[in-house]
């Protein structure tokens, strides 16, 4: 058996944010442990630091896109980062930042994929679809568009960073806990026929069945990536958010998602993104997302025989 090797990317930007703050994420997840916890599983765990870009110039939007260089320039250094943690044999955790830098790690998962045969699985964990256009969202943030953007619907600054249009197809992502989407988004989403588990399906087949479903064809050959935007969880146990939506996953429910895809033993890629420390209390939310890292290396209440 090899061990298991991980490399934990900082990515301290909120550029693609309305709200400043995510900024903060990837020191809030080191103060909260994030390295020692997945170490425990007996996992190689290195730390890349954080990477450089431009500051946030905290401008109104232009052409109907906010900060568009200060986001490329961030996505094309995620895309760098995460390829070259991925070609060397770790999995790489992007320490968020906010979600438009999915377009920088998703793009280099897409792209490793095709370049070893594998097939990809997105599992996107969020409360927002964020699958806006310049022409569907007003405010421009480019955080609310990173899977449009992904399945080829943007700027070609963003579209073409993973050398590939699209960087991946509709039918390779399933989005998860979705409760708030924007009317254009709505019909965007059902044109493209992305696979969306909203909270109200939720709510009526329960937590397993969803995910039974997301996992639904994930075998050997896949790669497994999940982007975790912590404003999926119910905000009453992660406050830590600028865009907190009522309604959410519980703590048992989030801890199944991530169980389950442990028992899958695919999991190959990981975003953690918009956690705000500035509108956390005791880095409570922080702390949460590290709880939901252990489960997804393997940690469980009992031994499981029955895989």
């Amino acid at each position: 058996m090899t061990t298991p090797m991980v490399s934990l990317i900082g990515v301290p930007t909120d550029v693609g944010a309305g709200t400043r703050g995510s900024s903060m994420g990837p020191e809030a997840l080191r103060v909260a442990g994030i390295a020692r916890a997945i170490a425990q599983f007996g996992v190689d765990v290195r730390d890349c630091g954080n990477l450089i870009g431009p500051a946030n110039p905290d401008l109104p939007a232009v052409n109907g896109f906010r900060h568009m260089p200060e986001v490329v320039a961030w996505n094309r250094g995620v895309h760098a980062a995460v390829h070259a943690e991925l070609k060397d044999g770790r999995l790489p955790i992007m320490l968020g930042g906010d979600h438009c830098l999915a377009i920088g790690s998703v793009s280099a998962v897409a792209r490793h994929c095709r370049e070893t045969g594998k097939s990809l699985r997105v599992l996107w964990f969020d409360a927002h679809a964020d699958f806006n256009t310049a022409t569907m969202t007003p405010s421009g943030n480019i955080h609310g568009m990173p899977g449009a953007c992904l399945c080829g619907h943007g700027p070609s600054q963003l579209t073409e960073i993973g050398g590939h249009v699209p960087a991946i197809s509709p039918h390779e992502i399933r989005e998860i806990g979705i409760r708030s989407v924007d009317e254009g988004e709505k019909r965007f989403l059902a044109e493209l026929g992305i696979e969306v588990f909203d909270m109200r399906y939720v709510d009526e087949v329960g937590m397993r069945v969803t995910m039974e479903q997301a996992l639904a064809g994930v075998g050997a050959e896949t790669h497994l990536h999940v982007s975790l935007d912590v404003d999926f969880l119910d905000p009453e146990i992660a406050p830590g958010v600028g865009t907190t939506v009522r309604g959410g996953p519980t703590y048992r429910e989030a801890q199944l998602c991530m169980e389950m895809i442990a028992d899958t033993g695919r999991l190959c890629s990981l975003d953690i993104v918009e956690l705000n420390p500035a509108l956390d209390l005791r880095n409570m939310t922080a702390e949460l997302a590290v709880d939901l890292v252990e489960s997804l290396f393997g940690k469980s209440t009992l031994m499981r025989l029955h895989q």
